[in-house]
């Protein structure tokens, strides 16, 4: 995925081509956003992440974590730092890609009165586009203390217009005509809103942050700590292909989110897909109910090998050269997912 950027690609194209990916974290004070900085810090297995706060007391972070601390930044245990934004966040973010090497994600928390626009600015119209990829805007919402009238604040409002996705939490403290209630208002904010339901902010990390999901093109399925060798079932699906007289379009289910309803669909064809068919697919079709996505795309009109990453509606696509044989695979997950529908919607995208 780090190959050289041709002269000829356009910025947009290669603006996410290299650089640390970034998730902003907004919500109002309480919602739970501390509780979700300290899930991800200790459950990103085997990635470094750098989490940027205003107030290291605020995350109230594991002592026993703690290796050493400094002015503005703490480094844990299990490689992860984080540093506070005590002047600037630009600076804050160039101190910690000072140390490039160990850093493999930076999550960046929003105070809570804050609208998260223009720190997603920051990192897509400064120096920072260069050097970061703005992977997506994860807003945390208090089911039980929302009232009302923060609907007509104007960072509240914000906060869910920019959200990729919405975690509505503390879940457990509310009934389920309250939480309807509190969706469909969230609807009318931003329609067709990813919502996922949480309690203690407990989420699969593979819902918010691509890095886990997506570090490695080898692992179509999802978690690469998974018990059983990928290697070998991967090194099955290119078997396959290369025995396949016919057309071979693979598809499997995958149990490892299945808690609450999370599952992922996977698709493989080694037929083209067509861009205005799948143009139509992500605009008209894509169910609310899918926070993210993945693929090695293969176009009929494009020549170049094509890098899908999607969180909520935000989506990038990277294109570098195929090393081998052409072919689709798309990785789709969410909640309570219509498999065949789903699957149909991607099988019309073949161009035959």
């Amino acid at each position: 995925m780090q190959s050289a950027v041709s002269p000829n690609q356009s910025p947009v194209m290669n603006s996410t081509k290299q650089g640390i990916p970034v998730t902003i974290i907004t919500g109002f004070l309480g919602s739970g956003k501390t509780t979700l900085l300290n899930h991800i810090l200790s459950n990103q297995q085997g990635l470094k992440t750098a989490v940027l706060v205003n107030e290291f007391g605020e995350i109230g972070i594991d002592n026993e974590l703690i290796v050493s601390t400094d002015e503005n930044m703490v480094e844990l245990s299990n490689g992860c730092i984080c540093c506070t934004i005590n002047t600037d966040l630009v600076d804050a973010v160039y101190k910690i890609l000072e140390r490039r090497d160990n850093i493999d994600y930076l999550v960046v928390e929003t105070t809570g009165l804050a609208d998260p626009l223009p720190v997603a600015l920051t990192f897509l119209g400064t120096e920072l586009r260069d050097l970061t990829r703005l992977d997506s805007i994860v807003t945390v919402v208090d089911a039980a203390n929302y009232s009302l009238d923060l609907f007509n604040s104007e960072a509240a409002h914000s906060q869910i217009a920019y959200g990729d996705v919405i975690l509505l939490n503390k879940t457990d403290l509310v009934t389920e005509s309250e939480l309807n209630n509190l969706e469909t208002k969230i609807n009318q904010v931003k329609e067709g809103a990813r919502i996922i339901r949480t309690k203690n902010s407990q989420v699969p990390l593979a819902l918010i942050l691509s890095v886990g999901l997506f570090a490695s093109e080898k692992y179509f399925d999802l978690d690469e700590h998974h018990e059983h060798d990928h290697h070998h079932e991967h090194d099955h699906h290119e078997h396959d292909h290369e025995n396949c007289e016919h057309d071979h379009e693979h598809h499997h289910h995958s149990a490892h989110l299945e808690n609450d309803g999370f599952t992922s669909i996977s698709f493989q064809s080694d037929k083209p897909f067509g861009i205005r068919q799948f143009q139509y697919f992500l605009d008209n079709q894509l169910p609310t109910n899918i926070f993210r996505a993945k693929g090695i795309m293969w176009f009929e009109e494009s020549p170049k090998r094509h890098i899908f990453h999607l969180c909520g509606k935000r989506f990038t696509m990277d294109d570098d050269e195929w090393k081998g044989e052409k072919k689709n695979q798309l990785v789709l997950i969410g909640q309570n997912l219509d498999q065949e529908a789903l699957l149909e919607q991607i099988k019309a995208c073949v161009v035959e």
